[in-house]
């Protein structure tokens, strides 16, 4: 019983670790051809003048969401508590959100919808975990 009540949760999460553990760690791995592509992809927008500060603050935020989603995992089987997979999934979901900012800004109106599917997905993470914290 125990395996089917965490299934959706620890798959959920899981989904979100690659993606943000594989994201992150390619601009950390990556960084100067990163900075190369997204100065290119954001030379034409208002936030053209900010890719050196947001370049840094999505790469951390890309780490914690994907590592506090992969704890998040490992506590869920060990103990059953979900606060470290919330705190994950809710930090996937703030990084969704500024990568879709910067893409609507970009006018990259393809790459934005691209990102509404790990939207979805992040913010069912988030239910499904908040339902099982305890009350109180």
């Amino acid at each position: 019983m125990k395996f089917i009540l965490f299934s959706a949760p620890v798959l959920c999460l899981a989904f979100l670790a690659i993606l943000f553990l594989q994201s992150g760690l390619d601009k950390v791995f990556n960084y100067k051809g990163n900075m190369e592509w997204l100065s290119g992809h954001f030379e034409k927008s208002p936030l053209k003048n900010m890719v050196n500060i947001m370049v840094p603050v999505i790469t951390v935020l890309e780490v914690f969401s994907g590592l506090f989603c992969a704890l998040g995992i490992i506590q869920l089987l060990v103990d059953g508590s979900a606060q470290m997979g919330l705190i994950g999934a809710q930090l996937s979901t703030i990084s969704i959100l500024a990568l879709f900012f910067g893409q609507r800004v970009a006018q990259d109106y393809v790459g934005a919808a691209t990102l509404t599917t790990y939207f979805i997905i992040s913010i069912m993470t988030v239910y499904l975990l908040w339902d099982m914290m305890p009350v109180g």
